[in-house]
């Protein structure tokens, strides 16, 4: 019948505008079909079928364009997820921000300004970093070595050890 004459038709249309739209060739046609069925089910009569047929195969490469623009694959859960790729990662992420910026807070002398000048986002050079301090750019590195390890003592006697039995005492 009307589907049995309109196979070719739907498949060269297919076949030639789905390249077009990057996507693939059998879920446009899958597509045209169903729209097809629900004009049917409707009872809407058209009354040029190839006519239809040319317009819904295009009508639907346009709303594929659109939806590559604005819809994003989602991100992979996995390792390879970054921290922003979830709200419980990013809230995890904030949280570490916020007890790292505590931690640095809490560094004795010139420690606290060099690490925030590092963690700073503007990716600043050693040398803007020196002359904002006030300090040789060839000192940054050994004064940022001994904070570093000043910070990782000061987290490491803040951090519960394990008591007997894996118990947090």
């Amino acid at each position: 019948m009307v589907l049995t004459a309109l196979h070719p038709l739907v498949r060269a249309e297919v076949t030639a505008e789905a390249p077009a739209a990057g996507t693939d060739p059998a879920d446009l046609e899958q597509t045209v079909w169903l729209r097809l069925l629900e004009r049917l089910a409707s009872g809407a009569p058209s009354p040029d079928p190839a006519r239809w047929v040319r317009e819904t195969v295009r009508a639907e490469v346009r709303r594929s364009r659109r939806a590559v623009l604005r819809e994003h694959p989602h991100a992979d859960d996995g390792p390879a997820a970054g921290p922003g790729s979830c709200p419980e990662r990013a809230a995890l992420g904030a949280d570490e921000r916020r007890a790292l910026r505590a931690a640095v807070a809490r560094l004795p002398g010139r420690c606290a300004g060099l690490l925030n000048a590092l963690l700073d986002p503007g990716d600043r050079t050693y040398r803007e970093i020196a002359e904002e301090l006030g300090m040789s750019q060839g000192s940054l590195g050994p004064i940022r070595s001994r904070c570093l390890g000043c910070l990782r003592r000061m987290l490491a006697a803040e951090v519960a050890a394990p008591g007997t039995r894996g118990m947090v005492r």
